[in-house]
C-alpha cells in the first residue's frame, strides 16, 4: 500500500523543506483550475493535499510515523467513521463539513463556485425598409467582456501565474478551533479561490477580463420587422467560473416606408381611383415594393375604402414559405374643382341618379 511519503514521492526521512518543495510542485500539476473537469487529478490533488496536512505537521507526522495514520489509530479513516448501519460522517453534508473538523481537521475544501453562464447583450442594426424586404449580411460592433489578452485571462501578470494559497493550501477554506469542533469558512486571502495572485496583471489588475469592442458579421434575413431578435449563439458576455458565454440578440429596427404599410407577412398600399374608375370599374396599376407594377381591376361600384388582394407581392416570411401578400386599399378621389364640361356631366348625372345615398339613415 502506497504511503504518504510514496504520494509527495518523497522518502520517510525527507526534511520539511523537502516535502514542502515536493507538496508544492504536485498540487500546481494536479490543481482543479488547471485540470477542469478531470476527476482523477481532482483525487490526485487531494491526496496530495491530504498527505501534506499530515506531514507538514510535526505532530501528525509523528503519529503517522507509530501508527500509520494521523490520528493515533492503525488504518482508521476518519471519513469512514461509521456511527452504525449504513451511517458515514460524509453523509451529512454541509454538517459533514463542520463535524469534519472534529475528525480530520485541514482535510476540508471548500466548494468551488458552480459554473455560471454569461450575460446575454442586445446590439441595435438599423435597417431601410427596402432592406428588411431584400436582406443583407453586415459587420455590427459589440462591446463585450473578454478574457484579458496580456495575461490569458489568469489575472497574474505575464510571466507569472497564480499560485497556491499559502493560509489554506490551496483548499479554499480554514479551520478555526472552538474546542471540540473545529469550524471551516472561506479562506480570507484567497476568499475562497484556493490560489492566490502575487503579481496582479498591469493591464487588468488582476480581474483576467477586459471590456474591447468586437466586429460580428450578422446576416440580416429577408422579410425581417421592426423588432426582430436575431440570436448569435455564445456572442455575449463571457461565463463566470469556466460557464458558457452568453448570447447576443441583433434587434432589428426597420424605418417605416412612405407608400407600404406592413401587416404581418402582407403590405397594405393605398391607392388613389378616381370617382369614376370607382363607378364604372378600370384597370389601374399598383407599384410593389420590389420596383415593379402590377395591374389591378377595380370592379364597377367600388367604394372608398374597398382592399384587393394581390397575392405573393408582400414581404417575404421568415420561415422561408414565400411571401405575403401586396393588399390595394382603394380610396376614392373626389376633383376639388372642376372644368365646365365636368360640372355638366355630373349635374346631368346627379338629374338621372336614381340612389339616395342618406336613405338607410332613416328606416
Amino acid at each position: 500500500m502506497a504511503t504518504l511519503y510514496d504520494t509527495l514521492g518523497v522518502k520517510k526521512g525527507a526534511p520539511a523543506d523537502e516535502i514542502k518543495k515536493a507538496y508544492r510542485k504536485l498540487a500546481a500539476k494536479y490543481h482543479p483550475d488547471k485540470n477542469p473537469g478531470d476527476a482523477a487529478a481532482e483525487e490526485k490533488f487531494k491526496e496530495v493535499q491530504n498527505a501534506y496536512d499530515v506531514l507538514s505537521d510535526t505532530e501528525k507526522r509523528k503519529q503517522y510515523d507509530t501508527f500509520g495514520s494521523a490520528n493515533g489509530r492503525r488504518g482508521a479513516d476518519p471519513a469512514d467513521f461509521n456511527f452504525g448501519g449504513n451511517f458515514n460522517i460524509n453523509d451529512l453534508g454541509d454538517l459533514g463539513d463542520l463535524f469534519g473538523g472534529l475528525f480530520n481537521r485541514g482535510g476540508t475544501r471548500a466548494r468551488r463556485p458552480a459554473p455560471e453562464r454569461g450575460a446575454d447583450i442586445e446590439a441595435i442594426v438599423n435597417l431601410s425598409f427596402e432592406d428588411s424586404l431584400r436582406g443583407l449580411e453586415t459587420k455590427i460592433p459589440v462591446e463585450v467582456t473578454t478574457a484579458c489578452r496580456e495575461c490569458g485571462g489568469t489575472g497574474a501578470e505575464p510571466g507569472t501565474s497564480p499560485v497556491i494559497c499559502p493560509e489554506c493550501h490551496g483548499r479554499g477554506v480554514v479551520s478555526e478551533s472552538q474546542g471540540l469542533f473545529a469550524l471551516s469558512q472561506p479562506c480570507p486571502r484567497c476568499r475562497g479561490n484556493g490560489t492566490v495572485i502575487e503579481k496582479p496583471c498591469h493591464k487588468c489588475k488582476g480581474s483576467g477580463r477586459e471590456r474591447r469592442t468586437r466586429r460580428y458579421t450578422v446576416k440580416i434575413p429577408a422579410g425581417v420587422k421592426d423588432g426582430t431578435r436575431i440570436r448569435l449563439k455564445g456572442k455575449g458576455e463571457i461565463g463566470d467560473a469556466g460557464g458558457p458565454a452568453g448570447d447576443l440578440f441583433v434587434v432589428t429596427r426597420v424605418q417605416p416606408s412612405r407608400l407600404f404599410e406592413r401587416r404581418g407577412a402582407n403590405l397594405v398600399i393605398d391607392v388613389p381611383v378616381a370617382y369614376s374608375e370607382a363607378a364604372l370599374g378600370a384597370t389601374v396599376e399598383v407599384p410593389t415594393p420590389y420596383g415593379d407594377r402590377v395591374s389591378l381591376k377595380v370592379p364597377p361600384g367600388t367604394q372608398d375604402g374597398r382592399q384587393l388582394r394581390i397575392r405573393g407581392h408582400g414581404a417575404p416570411k421568415l420561415d422561408g414559405s414565400g411571401k405575403g401578400d401586396l393588399i390595394a386599399r382603394l380610396r376614392v378621389t373626389v376633383p376639388k374643382k372642376l372644368t365646365k364640361k365636368e360640372r355638366e356631366a355630373l349635374e346631368e348625372l346627379q338629374k338621372v341618379s336614381r340612389e339616395d345615398p342618406r336613405e338607410a339613415l332613416f328606416n
